[in-house]
């Protein structure tokens, strides 16, 4: 069956940065589109990064674009968030997703999203 596990979540002072990692199975990993989402406590899911099936285009959110890179690894089936700068707004539980495919007007939208990991937290403190 298809798995999504993120790792790398933790807590860490404003300023700090962590990586998160998105380790996928039971799917061709290379075939699908992978997304980062984030949901802080009362407000909505959202998408924080995502990234075409071969890593040619990625999409940012504006509240973190120059501090996040998404990146992807074909031969470990692994899609990466590198988080800089971290501010506590940026506290949240991080998903990973898979789409069959991510475009440009769609890469944000959480229903084109196939595949869900269980989420794991980070939290930034002030």
């Amino acid at each position: 069956q298809v798995q999504l596990v993120e790792s790398g979540g933790g807590l860490v002072q404003a300023g700090g940065s962590l990586r998160l990692s998105c380790a996928a199975s039971g799917i061709t990993f290379s075939s699908y589109g992978m997304g980062w989402f984030r949901q802080a406590p009362g407000k909505e899911r959202e998408c924080a990064a995502a990234i075409t099936w071969r890593g040619g285009s990625t999409y940012y959110a504006d509240s973190v674009k120059g501090r996040f890179t998404i990146s992807r690894d074909k031969h470990k089936n692994t899609v990466y968030l590198q988080m800089n700068s971290l501010k506590p707004e940026d506290t949240a539980v991080y998903y990973c997703a898979a789409a069959t495919r991510v475009y440009s007007y769609t890469w944000s939208k959480s229903n084109e999203y196939d595949y869900w990991g269980q989420g794991t937290q980070v939290t930034v403190s002030s």
